[in-house]
């Protein structure tokens, strides 16, 4: 298998294969090489046969016209997803049935042009951050096979760690997407609860399971979510709209928090690893200490308090009747459900709600919270001998996440000194998902480490133009607005990002308008004599949009400009009527120059 052409390829190297018609060729040397290795990491595969009928199918759509984002790219998803015709197991072969549809994560990926190669490996129920709790084997580390991968969706952050698939699908409740990719040099994208739709998912604990993406690149999982949470799932109860109020990216230099006392639990090497992650950190951001107290008091409601009856319930009490016919560690953990009254439960989720409030006002006044993705790891006999306390431990910095909705990204960071993976995680207020992977292509590209275990290298994509995030407004402003001038603060107060400076098209003449407070100009497009204005771009979050032209106060107002590259772009306009008592200021090229002239 490790002469595959393909491993590590991103999803634009495949998509670039197939534009050359090699993309299938491809494909059918990657299943043949899946199918014929022994390797726990999966628990179905895609048949040469299947593959054909797939390639044949999306071969007429695109002849169609269809769009197709992710075409021919292959993926995977984690075993207690639902796709139609194959079997769903969670890793317990006595609870295993055949889907009759598929879960609405799949259909979405399906419908881009994705390619699904199998199902992964995961401990059982999506029980443990550790991959060893499986009837079909305990997942080895990417990168030493005696160390943990990290769970529950080991599988999934195995096969896309040794670039067998372009991205694969987790589930995450307590860190199941963040801590194998923590120990597998991979992205994990924890997305805001209820973005992703967990229909067709076999559930951990309904109200808090998200399905979870991991990725090579920052980029790769950005336009993954872009597919998943394109719109909302009315048949799950628990999606939700995304109110696009929050920022879509990141200031120049982020101001984040961090714990001001890290546990790693003796761990040296994970702390030293950390250490150094901070070390580049503080060349990109500002840090601020907080007290990590709240966070640890929620994390220990997860496993400590009612909410493993949610997994009991999950499970159903025939199995949990009869513990043969589970793992061992996860019926006891599972078990403990049966114990809790409600009265405890609402105990528990007064207690929830109130942290949960106390975290969300604490990140509020940052751009994010950065921790260790995990404070240690273990080896797979370690494990053996400690499966609860140990797995505790890699939850300390995870658990407390979807019980506050907070939205995570897990990013590759400075490896250990014994050549083990050692990621952070970004945390935000929900919704701040692409806020987090703003900072995170940024992240990956200072670091520039090797993709997953490939040893790839990696290689930061440079659009010509940084994209408009889904649910804002790309807006250029010329006077007032502009950074450090008196009216920025109507942009950052609404959580519109900087974009960029630039000009516009060399048709438009710039006027200081008479008896403004504080002063502002009119930019009027002319026929000819026209000239190239100094602007700025910023992102505005859509709901926030109508709040910011509300205050636009006449003779201003938005309509469209044309940039000197081509774009065109909401902006600020002038109404004609306003010009015969302005000054023309054109030949200052923009409004920060006349300003400093005065």
């Amino acid at each position: 298998m490790n002469t595959l052409e393909t491993l590590g390829w991103t999803i634009s190297d495949w998509l670039s294969a197939h534009q050359q018609n090699e993309g299938n060729g491809h494909l059918e040397k990657l299943v043949d090489a899946v199918n014929h290795v022994n390797d726990c990491a999966w628990i179905s595969r895609l048949s040469a046969s299947d593959l054909k009928q797939q390639l044949e199918h999306l071969n007429a759509r695109r002849e169609q016209g269809d769009s197709l984002p992710l075409f021919g790219v292959p993926f995977a998803v984690k075993d207690n997803i639902d796709v139609a015709g194959w079997v769903t197991t969670a890793a317990c072969p006595d609870f295993a049935y055949t889907a009759t549809e598929d879960a609405t994560v799949v259909a979405h990926l399906k419908e881009a042009g994705a390619v699904l190669i199998g199902k992964t490996n995961l401990d059982q129920f999506a029980t443990g951050l550790v991959g060893t709790r499986s009837p079909y084997g305990a997942v080895s580390n990417s990168f030493k096979a005696d160390y943990v991968s990290g769970g529950s969706s080991s599988g999934s952050a195995s096969v896309t760690a040794r670039g067998l698939v372009a991205f694969a699908l987790g589930t995450d409740t307590a860190g199941s997407g963040r801590v194998p990719a923590g120990f597998n040099n991979l992205v994990g994208l924890k997305p805001t609860r209820g973005w992703f739709s967990i229909k067709g998912v076999v559930p951990a604990c309904r109200s808090i399971d998200c399905v979870s993406v991991f990725a090579l690149t920052v980029v790769d999982a950005v336009q993954v979510a872009q597919v998943l949470g394109e719109q909302q799932d009315l048949a799950d109860a628990y999606s939700r709209k995304n109110p696009n109020t929050a920022p879509t990216g990141m200031p120049e230099r982020p101001r984040f928090a961090i714990p001001s006392k890290l546990a790693f639990f003796g761990d040296e090497l994970m702390q030293a690893a950390f250490m150094q992650a901070r070390s580049e950190l503080e060349k990109m951001v500002d840090l601020v200490e907080i007290d990590f107290t709240p966070f640890t008091q929620l994390a220990e409601l997860l496993y400590q308090g009612p909410w493993v009856a949610e997994r009991t319930h999950a499970i159903g009490s025939q199995l949990i009747e009869h513990p043969e016919a589970m793992d061992a560690t996860v019926h006891r953990i599972v078990a403990k459900g049966m114990d809790y009254t409600a009265l405890q439960c609402f105990d528990a989720e007064y207690q929830r709600q109130a942290l949960a409030r106390h975290i969300q006002q604490q990140l509020s006044e940052v751009d994010a919270l950065v921790v260790p993705t995990s404070p240690t790891i273990r080896t797979l006999a370690e494990m053996q001998d400690e499966p609860i306390l140990y797995n505790s431990q890699f939850g300390t910095y995870t658990n407390f996440t979807n019980l506050a909705d907070l939205s995570a990204l897990a990013l590759p960071a400075p490896f250990r000194a014994d050549g083990l993976p050692a990621g952070i995680t970004l945390i935000a207020n929900a919704w701040h998902d692409f806020a987090l992977a703003d900072f995170g292509q940024r992240w990956q590209a200072h670091l520039a480490l090797p993709m997953g275990a490939t040893g790839k290298p990696f290689q930061a994509m440079v659009p010509t133009f940084k994209p408009v995030a889904p649910g804002a407004v790309r807006v250029a402003v010329v006077g007032a607005h502009l950074t450090g001038m008196p009216l920025n603060f109507q942009l950052t107060t609404r959580h519109a990002s900087f974009v960029e400076a630039t000009q516009t098209a060399p048709e438009y003449r710039l006027y200081a308008l008479a008896n403004t407070t504080p002063p502002k100009p009119g930019l009027a497009r002319v026929a000819e004599n026209g000239a190239s204005i100094q602007v700025e771009l910023w992102d505005v979050p859509l709901a926030n949009f109508g709040a910011f032209v509300a205050e636009i106060p006449e003779p201003l107002g938005i309509g469209t400009l044309l940039l000197e590259d081509g774009r065109r772009v909401k902006g600020f306009i002038c109404e004609p009527v306003a010009l015969g008592s302005a000054k023309d200021i054109t030949h200052f090229g923009g409004w920060r120059a006349y300003i400093a002239s005065n």
